[in-house]
């Protein structure tokens, strides 16, 4: 009998914690490196241009979580609970994550992270972030509500999407890809289907960049290990370097669930997940999932296949993934990702 290789990785090491006050300034002002944030919102020292006007009323908006009411808890994100809330003047609601700074270093260092990515990410497929603040130990971010949930909330209504809506989704989530790890030399590092968001006009947007990496240049690669490990490619369990192509393993094994109904990794139904260290071995040392050729177009086959390759060099990236045949095969037929989630129930009530 063949004994598999344990996964050294797992050596998991607990970080030392370091004071809150040590990043806080006499005025209680949240201060790490060049990032600045208090109860008027946030500020990079660095930052000396001027943000530019828009057409967009809530981004031009100047506010204060005063002028905010509670809805309801909507879930929980990247180390915080995430709340429903209204704006008591115009009526527009936004998601709030509420995040407490009384952590370890480690996860400080990614919500700073993530405030700066939020601060310059502003794309079509990438959840804006309007506005953030600190107050009485908590760093607040002001997010664009998505009223129709995550890709989780749509497969729990409707088990598979079919291949025309899932064209739509890729797409768009390609694009999101590309602005981060093309534009801004982001890795998210935890594509699944809860961070993936849709609202009532089928747009499919990218959020939750608490456990994103920032590059500082294009050809950097990180070694850590964070994220959900249901979608983790197989070079970051083994404990290898990686890059922007770990993103792309992690979409197309969310696809494939979405196409098939389960996850990936189990074979039927009636099946029950594997344990946490037998889903790790099967991702490093198994044959990767891929799409059955007699229930699936040979079209959307390549595409499955084009992203999860074992070998990250085999992998196309997102701007590859683009032009492929399965996403151009309906780019002209017109198909609305809203008739879809029209259909369903949104995941909150927003009334009271």
């Amino acid at each position: 009998m063949k004994t598999k290789k344990p996964l050294e990785l797992l050596k998991l090491s607990v970080p030392r914690e370091t004071p809150i006050t040590s990043f806080l300034t006499a005025s209680g002002t949240f201060q790490d490196g060049d990032l600045l944030l208090n109860q008027k919102g946030l500020r990079l020292k660095s930052d000396n241009k001027e943000s530019p006007q828009s057409d967009n009323k809530v981004l031009d908006a100047q506010f204060s979580l005063e002028d905010l009411e509670t809805i309801k808890v909507i879930g929980k994100g990247s180390g915080g609970i995430v709340q429903l809330v209204r704006h008591k003047w115009l009526g527009t609601p936004f998601a709030l994550k509420a995040i407490q700074m009384n952590i370890q270093e480690d996860i400080r260092k990614q919500i700073v992270q993530e405030l700066k990515i939020n601060q310059a990410s502003q794309c079509t497929n990438v959840v804006i972030c309007y506005n953030s603040f600190y107050k009485n130990g908590v760093i607040y971010l002001v997010l664009e509500y998505m009223d129709r949930g995550s890709l989780a909330d749509v497969i729990r209504q409707i088990k598979t999407i079919l291949e025309p809506y899932l064209a739509v989704v890729c797409k768009q989530v390609l694009k999101g890809l590309v602005h981060l790890n093309h534009e801004r030399h982001v890795i998210h590092r935890d594509i699944k289907p809860s961070n993936l968001l849709v609202n009532h006009k089928g747009e499919v947007k990218i959020t939750d960049f608490g456990v994103s990496a920032m590059l500082a240049n294009s050809m950097g690669q990180r070694d850590t290990f964070v994220g959900t490990y249901n979608y983790m490619a197989p070079e970051r369990i083994s404990g290898s370097t990686y890059d922007y192509k770990s993103d792309i393993w992690s979409l197309g094994m969310v696809i494939l669930e979405c196409a098939i109904g389960r996850f990936p990794y189990i074979q039927s139904e009636e099946q029950s997940c594997p344990s946490f260290y037998e889903l790790l071995s099967s991702i490093v040392e198994n044959p990767p999932p891929s799409a059955p050729a007699d229930q699936f177009s040979p079209e959307f086959c390549s595409f499955i296949s084009a992203c999860i390759q074992k070998d990250p060099r085999d992998r196309s990236s997102a701007l590859d993934l683009l032009a492929h045949p399965f996403i151009k095969k309906f780019e002209d037929k017109d198909i609305d990702l809203a008739i879809l989630v029209g259909t369903l129930d949104p995941p909150v009530n927003f009334g009271r």
